[in-house]
Parts: structure tokens; C-alpha cells; sequence
């Protein structure tokens, strides 16, 4: 199967500045992001950046980079541009891996690309695991959400999704025995012709009050296409903490 992974990179980061370009093991954080594209057996690998620092360094290390406006808020707004710049086919496969999941692994990478090319009544799929604390199901910067019987999504929330209303009528901060909660992993593969058609002006109110792009998709009638990760994602990096920890898992692998 053939699938492109982008990789957006927006250097300005509000919590970590810079974070394309933060050392981590004695390389740019974007190269480890790299190198778990590339070996997830994608065909081509570009980072989709707004700064030419960035781009300068991707190019430096052998990698391939694309300028892409500063003004888009999200990564799929940078995947849009990039598609609607490219001779790809519609029919190709694409994945959006975050620029700041350099532990992101290989094998998931290629299982959301696979999974969205076995549903081809889909524009989009992402994946999911498993949440096993109450402390996970009731954090916000966990986002939930519920697909049906053959995994398309319903919801995605930073709200515990499904509301378990007699198990939280009784204990609302525990997680319930019979429940079944799905954690969000935000990796997602798209057709290309989807992206050609994405409503970069389409913000709905939804998107707007949980702060979640991919409702805006869902709020325009298109079908996301949900599976449990074959692994556990690995952290991404959003701040100084986060970086020490990857730095401390990358010591751990030697």
C-alpha cells in the first residue's frame, strides 16, 4: 500500500517555542518525527512548516520541507494548502503526524494509512486506545470520543463521553466498571481529494467550544473512520516536561 505522511511544524508553539527545532537526544526534535515517518513505509515524508528555520534544518538533515502560510490554525489546514499545491491523486493516502510526536510508532503510522484504504466509503481515519483511569477519562487535555457498531465516529470531547448516568450518578469522578472509553490519538490519514474539498472557512460552533478540529468535519456531514491502535502512541511534546520525558524514553531505547 502506498500512503505520504506531512508532518506539520509551526515553529512559534505557544507553550514551547521553538519546538521544531528543540534538541532532544543531540538532534532536532522534527528529525525524530522524521524518522518515524520514514520508517513506517510511507513513500514520501514532508514537513509542512511556516518558518524557514525550520524548513533550513529539515533540509539539512536530507529531509524535505514545504512552506506553508503562518496564518492556518491547525495541521490539517497546512496538509490542505500542500494538496491543493501538489500533482498527488485523489485517490492517494495521506497522514497527518503531528511534528511533535517523536515517539509516535512507526507501526500506527502505517495501520491509520491501511485502515482508511479498507474503508473506502470514508474521507478520513484516526485511532483510539483504550482509557483505564478515571483520572485519564476525567482530564480535558484527554480528548474521548464514541464511534458506532463499524467504528465510524460519533463524537470526539474533551468531556468523559459516553456519560455513564447511573455509574456517575453514584461516584461522578470514578471510572465505571461497565463503561467502555476510548482516548483519542491524534493521528489521522486523509484522501487527497477530500483535502482538495476541506472547508478551510467551514469553523463551526462545535469545533469552537471543544477547541477540536476534526468536529468540523464531522459537523459537515463527512465520515471518520475510527480503530484501536495496534500500540500505545507513545507522549507527544507540548512542553519543557514533556521534552525531559521524551529525552529520558529515548535513553531508555540506547
Amino acid at each position: 500500500m502506498r500512503f505520504r505522511v506531512v508532518i506539520p511544524a509551526r515553529h512559534d508553539a505557544s507553550r514551547l517555542p521553538g519546538k521544531p527545532l528543540r534538541n532532544l537526544g543531540g538532534r532536532p526534535l522534527v528529525q525524530h518525527v522524521w524518522d518515524r515517518a520514514s520508517e513506517s513505509g510511507a513513500t514520501e515524508v514532508v514537513v509542512a512548516t511556516d518558518d524557514e528555520r525550520v524548513a533550513g534544518t529539515v533540509e539539512a538533515f536530507g529531509g524535505r520541507a514545504a512552506m506553508t502560510p503562518a496564518r492556518l490554525r491547525s495541521g490539517t489546514e497546512r496538509l490542505v494548502i500542500l494538496a491543493r499545491e501538489a500533482d498527488w491523486d485523489d485517490d492517494d493516502v495521506v497522514v497527518n503526524l503531528q511534528g511533535d510526536e517523536p515517539l509516535m510508532p512507526p507501526a500506527i503510522i502505517h495501520q491509520v494509512a491501511a485502515d482508511l484504504a479498507a474503508h473506502p466509503e470514508g474521507e478520513m481515519a484516526t485511532l483510539a486506545t483504550r482509557i483505564r483511569s478515571a483520572e485519564e477519562l476525567h482530564d480535558p487535555h484527554v480528548v474521548k470520543v464514541v464511534h458506532d457498531a463499524r467504528g465510524w465516529a460519533l463524537y470526539f470531547s474533551r468531556a468523559p463521553i459516553p456519560w455513564e448516568r447511573d455509574a456517575f450518578a453514584e461516584d461522578a469522578g470514578r471510572l465505571p466498571e461497565r463503561g467502555e472509553f476510548l482516548r483519542h490519538v491524534g493521528i489521522y490519514a486523509y484522501r487527497v481529494g477530500f483535502l482538495r474539498e476541506y472547508p478551510l472557512d467551514g469553523e463551526c460552533r462545535l469545533e469552537e467550544a471543544e477547541a477540536l478540529e476534526q468536529l468540523r468535519v464531522l459537523y459537515h456531514g463527512h465520515r471518520i473512520h475510527v480503530a484501536e491502535a495496534l500500540e500505545p502512541p507513545g507522549h507527544g511534546v507540548d512542553t519543557e516536561a514533556d521534552l525531559a520525558r521524551a529525552e529520558a524514553a529515548l535513553a531508555r531505547r540506547g
